[in-house]
């Protein structure tokens, strides 16, 4: 999980799911997860990832999630990573896994592309995949612009159900 927001409010089992809450009423965020280590350290998820999920909530009455089926890397994380080659690129993001029978799998697809977007929206950040593809439902298509090398290419992915 990347670009959390670290708080200090007690999360404990049964508590995660609360909003933080600017003085004025607006949601900040989501409580989402503790440092288990370290007393009073917790993590939300910025709420401009979980408005797809409310407007799906508030116009359908559910929420699909739908997925892609790979593990990515922001550029900024492939340093600290023993098991991933040393790869530079500008922009996108790293494909370091496809997960079997996920909908990225048996497509032109390949673990070490870079995806530099998604339906034209550019990714630099696998929060930039997520927030995208919680937009969209299982069964919707997408396009992929990957990089393989000095290879360009367009993939299209029909999104599973996560």
């Amino acid at each position: 999980m990347t670009d959390l927001i670290q708080t200090d409010a007690t999360i404990n089992p049964g508590n995660s799911g609360g909003p933080i809450i600017y003085p004025n009423g607006e949601v900040l965020g989501i409580n989402t997860v503790k440092i288990s280590s370290a007393e009073g350290i917790g993590f939300a998820v910025p709420i401009n990832i979980i408005k797809p999920i409310i407007e799906s909530f508030q116009a359908t009455g559910s929420f699909e999630e739908a997925t892609i089926g790979i593990y990515a890397y922001d550029k900024e994380v492939i340093p600290y990573l023993s098991d991933t080659p040393h790869v530079n690129f500008e922009k996108g993001i790293y494909v370091a896994q496809i997960t079997k029978n996920a909908p990225a799998d048996n497509t032109e697809l390949k673990e070490g592309d870079i995806i530099t977007s998604i339906d034209n929206q550019s990714l630099n950040t696998m929060n930039d995949l997520r927030q995208y593809v919680y937009t969209k439902k299982p069964n919707d298509e997408v396009t992929l612009k990957i990089t393989r090398g000095k290879i360009n290419k367009e993939i299209k992915i029909v999104l599973g159900k996560k």
